[in-house]
């Protein structure tokens, strides 16, 4: 009945276009879709669909049913298509966005809570599923059939194909775990351990401003416009297998696939007619584009015994190429020696037929390159150390996509890949001419073996020692110039050759921590590194440099002095300064400011001020050299003393001119100094300001008065205060200068000028009495000084 069922459908459809698929949701139930499309094994009975739901629209369409891609490039030809949406919307071409949700259908629409608990760990809903469910027996351990998921979540750009996609899962479990099914999901991506479901998420190209390809075998296109199906995108046709079933034993099988977070953009899976078989697993596919082929001249023996009496026809490519019958002893097995789709199928006892399929791909086998490695050996005794990987490159042809996985002692040990060197970057031979083994791998794991003899270059290098003068610390440390040895050798090594040094021999060997061509030495006054010559990849030469730093005259530090300009043309000595030694063993270079000088001696005698640089040399060529800094200085200048207030309440300032570094005090030449030229407050009367040079070049001083008078006097005959005068007035420098002394009715008592003394406190020879005076004092320039004083008796 199923395969009548079958042709009348197909007979059905082929008035349709050959560009797209056709769909219809009416003319087959659910348990037709299983046990007549679906299911084609006689190894499968009791077939029995016992749940059915998804979208009830209005207008009496479907979510689910029977499509035909006959005539079109839909990878499977007919089957059983479950959707997010209507079915109606599922055929090409692709030039709508479907998402259907459930506001158009007649009553609601939700998700799969199973679907929920196996798939998600987001605790995000699921919308708009479509589910059916059936049971079945097998007499097989294994059952499997082909699909196709499809996505409007798949976009060729952007992130949304690596942060959501639909759900759907093909759900096994023993019907006696009913109702809380134990379910397994088998729609999982080939080979992942754990399994990881099919996803657009976890199966798709590198997406171009989204994410990295993931699981990129099993994805099948983006879809243009003119597709047959009206999704953006499609995986690859894959195999759901469930393994380890118990024979004769009923199974619950849930489709279901759904929306996640909302219902837009809808998703399908196809599910091929016929595919629904026993079958005999074979193993995982041996595949160039999942890394997993089988190498050049490798074997795999396919097992696909089944426990039985039964028979067992192997095809390569559809053609039969083993024939085991029912009943035959020790068969089941094949092993293969090509590339090929290999089928099997078992009869099983002459009541049904298992299937199983594997594809086979051969990868060649890498070719390596057997080379001989020449190291340098010091000692010449044919024993030296070799970094194995220096010649990995050469080994494996300059191929990028080769590497050299491990080296090897023996041979036979290569190729079995144990008891590799453990140390290869500096591997020792134990004899001249020692031959190790090198096991070059592609990227699928397939190798091939090859030589390298290890030999020694016995090439001499002749290099002087390599000199250089102690610099600044003078601690026997100094920087060499190591192109010294480039020159010096350059003759004796061929044209291209790679010059390297290293600081010990061990380095030389693994081509660790080379040094720079200016090289400070790390063990004071002498040392001995290395040089390796390498040229077309072998070491040409390795040979000792020694390093010696030579002495050189210690002198004193920069100094700076001064010249005293008021002295000149007197002149001043400057001196080499060297240290710890005898001056006259050196020769020596005079500079003032960058010129040479005609003197060459030990000293020299200057008056002109700059920048004097001696160089002192010592016979072996290294020089010492210190500056020495002739600043200009002079006596100071004074151009004015300004007194600004009188008595006690007064500043004094002093403007001095020159080219030195003055300081002053007052009354006292020793001091002490002080950095300012301002004085303050300083008593009434006649002051001495001094002006020293810091540089040495001398003291000028002057004299000032400070005008200021008494507050009394008592002139009483006692020799104490009996005159009463100004203090601090100079008539040599005011000769004019007249004080006039008046009582306190205005009464002019004396008028006093040069020649005076002071006021004896009379008035026409009589005593005047104890009370307050005034005074005026004119300088005869306009400026005048009053105050006023008290008379006691």
């Amino acid at each position: 009945m199923k395969y009548f069922l079958l042709g009348f459908f197909l007979l059905f459809f082929i008035g349709a276009t050959a560009q797209n698929i056709t769909v219809d949701s009416q003319s087959l139930n659910a348990q037709q879709l299983i046990e007549d499309i679906l299911i084609d094994s006689n190894c499968i009975s009791n077939v029995v669909v016992t749940n059915v739901s998804g979208g009830n629209f209005a207008d009496g369409d479907q979510s689910y049913g029977f499509f035909d891609a006959t005539g079109t490039n839909f990878p499977i030809q007919s089957g059983i298509v479950l959707s997010t949406g209507r079915l109606s919307n599922v055929p090409g071409p692709n030039n709508s966005i479907l998402s259907d949700d459930s506001n158009d259908t007649v009553t609601p629409w939700f998700g799969d809570n199973d679907l929920e608990t196996i798939l998600l760990d987001n605790g995000e809903d699921t919308f708009n599923s479509t589910v059916i469910e059936f049971n079945f027996e097998t007499i097989t351990s294994q059952i499997s059939f082909n699909y196709i998921f499809a996505s409007e979540e798949y976009q060729p750009t952007g992130d949304s194909s690596c942060r959501f996609s639909d759900l759907f899962g093909f759900l096994i479990a023993e019907e006696s775990t009913s109702p809380n099914y134990a379910y397994t999901n088998i729609a999982v991506v080939p080979g992942t351990e754990p399994p990881v479901p099919i996803k657009v998420t976890t199966v798709h190209p590198d997406i171009p401003g989204g994410c990295d390809a993931i699981n990129e075998t099993y994805f099948g296109s983006f879809n243009p416009i003119t597709a047959p199906i009206n999704f953006e995108g499609q995986t690859a046709t894959l195999t759901a297998t469930a393994i380890n079933l118990e024979p004769n034993t009923t199974y619950h099988v849930k489709l279901v696939i759904a929306d996640e977070f909302n219902g837009l953009f809808d998703s399908a899976v196809f599910l091929e007619a016929g595919s629904f078989q026993a079958s005999r697993d074979l193993g995982q596919s041996r595949l160039l584009a999942t890394g997993n082929p089988l190498c050049e001249g490798e074997t795999l023996t396919l097992d696909g015994t089944i426990d039985g009496n039964n028979g067992y026809d192997w095809f390569r490519n559809g053609v039969l190429v083993q024939s085991e019958p029912i009943g035959c002893n020790d068969c089941g097995t094949y092993e293969v020696t090509q590339d090929g789709t290999y089928t099997l199928e078992v009869n099983l006892d002459g009541t049904c037929i298992a299937n199983g399929e594997i594809i086979i791909e051969y990868a060649t086998n890498p070719v390596g390159v057997d080379i001989i490695q020449t190291e340098c050996d010091i000692n010449q005794d044919g024993l030296t150390t070799y970094n194995l990987l220096e010649r990995a490159a050469d080994i494996r042809n300059n191929d990028p996509n080769l590497s050299v996985s491990n080296f090897f002692l023996t041979e036979m040990d290569a190729i079995d890949n144990i008891n590799a060197i453990d140390n290869p970057t500096s591997f020792q031979n134990t004899t001249p001419n020692q031959i190790v083994y090198a096991r070059v791998l592609n990227p699928f794991g397939c190798f091939d073996i090859t030589e390298l003899e290890l030999r020694i270059s016995n090439n001499i290098l002749n290099i002087p020692i390599i000199e250089a003068c102690d610099l600044d610390e003078l601690d026997g440390f100094t920087t060499f110039d190591l192109d010294e040895v480039n020159m010096a050798i350059a003759n004796q090594i061929p044209m291209g050759s790679v010059v390297t040094f290293y600081e010990n021999e061990m380095d030389v060997f693994t081509g660790n921590n080379p040094l720079s061509i200016n090289y400070d030495n790390t063990i004071a006054d002498a040392q001995t590194i290395f040089v390796k010559v390498e040229n077309n990849n072998n070491c040409y030469a390795a040979s000792p440099v020694n390093l010696m730093v030579k002495f050189t005259p210690e002198v004193s530090a920069d100094e700076t002095i001064f010249y005293c300009t008021n002295t000149f043309p007197d002149t001043i000595r400057l001196t080499g300064g060297v240290l710890n030694d005898l001056p006259n063993n050196y020769s020596y270079e005079w500079q003032l400011n960058g010129v040479t000088l005609a003197q060459n001696t030990i000293s020299i005698d200057i008056n002109e001020t700059g920048v004097y640089t001696v160089i002192i040399t010592d016979p072996n060529g290294c020089s010492g050299t210190r500056d020495i800094t002739v600043n200009p200085s002079e006596i100071a200048e004074i151009n004015d003393i300004d007194v600004v207030g009188t008595d006690t309440l007064n500043s004094i300032t002093i403007d001095v001119s020159g080219t030195g570094d003055y300081e002053f005090t007052l009354d006292d030449e020793n001091g002490p100094y002080q950095d300012q030229n301002i004085f303050n407050n300083i008593l009434p009367g006649f002051h001495t300001v001094f002006v020293r040079d810091r540089n040495g070049c001398g003291i000028t001083s002057e004299l000032f008065s400070v005008l200021g008078f008494p507050k009394f006097f008592t002139p009483n005959g006692d020799t104490q205060n009996d005159f009463w005068q100004l203090d601090g007035i100079n008539f040599q420098l005011y000769p004019t200068l007249q004080v006039v002394i008046y009582n306190r009715f205005g009464k002019i008592m004396t008028t006093q000028n040069a020649t005076s003394s002071g006021w004896d406190g009379t008035y026409n020879n009589n005593k005047m009495p104890s009370t307050d005076y005034w005074f005026t004092a004119d300088f005869g320039d306009g400026r005048t000084f009053t105050g006023h004083f008290a008379l006691k008796r």
